[in-house]
């Protein structure tokens, strides 16, 4: 039995008027999603490599300053990774790794919700959201200190 009762879509017409209503999905099944999307794009992309000459897209403040940003060979990375090289992955950029596990821990969240068998996601506390914030900066700041460092800037 469904612990909620989720609206996925719903049309209601009042006259000429459409309005669509859907349900908020939550940080982790945003994260599920987001990364259900780049995993098949990463599993083709040596194939779209091969065919334009090896010109990926480049990271605009590396290519306007010479200086990489934190998220520099984060695309590298999760390519090694869905063809399971793993060292190669650390080597571009460790964040895959945090990505990876967050789309495997929250993929039964997104299916457990989907299927109504979980309750709707609760607003998150204004400490919690601090919380989050500061952890995301700070392995941002991690991760430009690992790409300065890969890049011979320190």
């Amino acid at each position: 039995m469904p612990t909620s009762q989720h609206i996925s879509w719903q049309v209601i017409q009042a006259g000429k008027i459409s309005v669509i209503i859907r349900r908020a999905y939550s940080v982790p099944e945003r994260v599920t999603l987001f990364c259900a999307g780049v995993a098949p794009v990463g599993a083709v992309y040596p194939f779209i490599m091969a065919h334009t000459g090896g010109q990926g897209l480049p990271c605009p403040l590396r290519t306007l300053t010479g200086v990489p940003c934190p998220f520099c060979g984060l695309t590298t990375a999760t390519v090694a990774l869905t063809h399971g090289n793993w060292a190669a992955a650390a080597a571009a950029n460790p964040l895959a790794y945090l990505v990876a596990g967050l789309a495997i821990g929250t993929a039964p969240v997104l299916v457990a919700r989907a299927a109504g068998r979980t309750a709707a996601p609760g607003a998150w506390s204004a400490a919690a959201c601090r919380r989050i914030r500061w952890s995301v900066g700070v392995l941002v700041a991690l991760s430009w200190v690992f790409q300065l460092h890969r890049f011979g800037f320190l």
